[in-house]
């Protein structure tokens, strides 16, 4: 009788927490995504991490053992070999000064922009602060394209930049490598600053530095005891985010550094993949990871610190703006004159060159609408403009279709992490959660494709190979825009109480009837946002797109690198110009629909 009432008591508990469960399934959704994320983002990393002390299909020979044992010849041909000074060290010295001098620049240039944009009176501020944050909409390689369009030599054969057509002759330093690259980077990296230190400016206490003035203390004083230190944890924040994206940067070393065999960690990793060299890749990957963590992690521990010291500023705070005086003229035509060389120049040089027969022409008979809507060209791979290529809408239709049900599954994604780190019972499943689809952020854009390609390159028992299809970039799209998407996700459930909710419950409504009802209506808005930001962000990405794109799955962004490669300019410039609209509107669209653009903070 015992045992009887025993076995009733556990069944009536099972079919008591099966009723529970199916009314509030937060944990078994968690444990579901918490599988699904580890496959997609936790296994690819640790796989290409492995290849490199596993020996690979094709060198046996050289490794001394079977394929798929254990070996140190990948990294010790990288540190230590006669060719790790060609293969390993130059490339990471040229990552690591293209990013400290880019950022460093970056840094003193955003900076002072800054200053002028927050605490002073200069004019026009407002269209100003708008203008200067556009590059940080488009594409980084935009104003590579635009460089070389301007600037190229005849180190490359092809069409001449347009120096060179109009009779000056360019060095290499000039025309590639080092110093484009780090140009270019600034440029791009500059409106970053301009929000990061920005903001923090906007929001310092200026009754701090009053104080300074009237217990006597000079300029200098004020900013080196007052306004550096406050602003030290904005600062760093913008030094090593900027430079961890910059040591995994590919698309502008890609364009401006492969002619003159300028190597970084990026391109020698996609050169090792393009020549079957998985584990000297997986070298390349894993160094390209460990700085991204590194730095990121330590960007980690000084927002945390800086926590400790934040000073409040309430109603009583002053806003009082520097009198430029007879700096005026100069301190505008200063602001000016970057968003001339940083917007203006670039897209305007990328536009006309589409429409140039020649480059560095400008008479009437060499302008032409060829490129963009003709027919019969005279080229071997391309015989009509873009808009009548089938290649290009190809591109389009693989854009659109990939990346919009990325963002969509993505979005979607995101909304449920944040509904169970929110929501669910065990706190650990919603902490595992939370690290879990923020890893990416820690990885560099080619080092994940690369970790992608090593995981889903060869089937994995019920899995097939992936690679060559448009389920590899779905995937690899969805777990890197995952950081973003899930804290969107987070940020939007932390301020949507449990009450509408329980009281549906209570009613009687199932789990599904209460997430189409209420949460996802409610939370609209930032799904909008949690969708369209991936969106834009993967139609002018390019690193992902060109470890794991192959010819049958072209997007805009593969297919301008394709055109590039063949010396296609104008066609090529012609589909970034695309790219870029795309990137540009969207950003427009989400500022309209979140009623919160990019420099509202810099603006008065």
């Amino acid at each position: 009788m015992i045992g009887f009432d025993t076995t009733a008591g556990k069944a009536a508990r099972l079919r008591h927490r099966f009723a529970v469960a199916r009314q509030d399934p937060t944990l078994a959704i968690g444990l579901v995504l918490l599988a699904v994320f580890c496959a997609l983002i936790v296994a690819p990393v640790c796989t290409i991490l492995s290849d490199i002390f596993v020996t690979q299909a094709g060198d046996t020979a050289r490794t001394g053992g079977e394929a798929g044992s254990w070996t140190g010849y990948y990294l010790g041909r990288a540190l230590f070999s006669r060719m790790s000074q060609i293969l390993f060290w130059t490339p990471l010295w040229n990552t690591l000064a293209v990013a400290g001098l880019s950022t460093a620049l970056a840094l003193g240039i955003g900076t002072g922009l800054a200053w002028l944009l927050v605490r002073s009176d200069l004019r026009g501020r407002r269209w100003l602060s708008t203008a200067l944050i556009v590059p940080f909409m488009l594409p980084a390689w935009t104003f590579a394209l635009a460089w070389t369009v301007l600037f190229k030599n005849a180190t490359t054969g092809g069409q001449p930049g347009w120096f060179e057509a109009m009779g000056l002759q360019l060095p290499d330093w000039i025309s590639y490598g080092a110093v484009p690259t780090i140009v270019i980077m600034v440029l791009n990296y500059i409106p970053f600053v301009i929000l990061l230190v920005g903001n923090a400016l906007k929001r310092m206490d200026s009754q701090l530095e009053e104080a300074g003035r009237m217990l006597g203390a000079g300029r200098g004083t004020i900013a080196l005891r007052i306004v550096v230190p406050l602003m030290r944890p904005a600062v760093m924040s913008a030094c090593l985010l900027m430079f961890a994206d910059a040591v995994g940067e590919f698309s502008v070393p890609y364009v401006l550094g492969l002619p003159v065999h300028f190597e970084t960690l990026a391109t020698s990793l996609y050169r090792a993949i393009g020549t079957q060299q998985t584990g000297m890749a997986a070298v390349f990957a894993g160094v390209i990871m460990l700085v991204g963590m590194v730095t990121l992690g330590i960007d980690t521990w000084m927002m945390r610190e800086a926590r400790r010291f934040a000073t409040i500023g309430g109603k009583g705070a002053m806003e009082r703006r520097r009198i430029l005086g007879r700096w005026h003229l100069p301190a505008f035509g200063l602001v000016l004159g970057v968003v001339l060389v940083s917007v203006v120049v670039p897209l305007g040089v990328l536009a006309l060159s589409t429409v140039m027969i020649l480059p560095g022409r400008f008479n009437a008979a060499n302008f032409t609408l060829a490129y963009w809507i003709g027919t019969g060209l005279d080229t071997v791979a391309l015989k009509t403009g873009i808009l009548r290529a089938p290649e290009f809408w190809a591109a389009v239709w693989n854009s659109v279709r990939i990346v919009g049900a990325a963002s969509l599954i993505a979005g979607l994604a995101g909304l449920l992490v944040g509904y169970v780190v929110t929501r669910v019972p065990v706190r650990a499943v919603g902490v595992a959660l939370r690290q879990v689809t923020f890893f990416p952020y820690l990885v560099p854009g080619i080092a994940f494709a690369a970790a992608f390609l090593s995981l889903f390159a060869v089937p994995h028992g019920p899995i097939p190979a992936l690679y060559g299809t448009p389920y590899i970039l779905l995937l690899a799209l969805v777990a890197d825009q995952m950081p973003f998407a899930s804290r969107a996700g987070i940020a939007a459930m932390t301020q949507l109480g449990r009450e509408v909710e329980e009281s549906a419950r209570i009613a009687g409504a199932g789990w599904l009837h209460r997430m189409r009802a209420i949460i996802v209506p409610i939370q609209k808005g930032a799904l909008v946002s949690a969708v369209l930001m991936p969106f834009i962000s993967g139609i002018k990405g390019v690193s992902l797109f060109i470890i794991l794109a192959v010819p049958a799955t072209d997007v805009l962004t593969t297919y301008s690198l394709r055109l590039i490669d063949y010396n296609y300019t104008q066609a090529a410039n012609a589909v970034v110009l695309m790219i870029a609209l795309i990137a540009l509107a969207g950003t427009i669209v989400i500022n309209r629909l979140t009623r919160n653009g990019l420099a509202q903070g810099l603006e008065s």
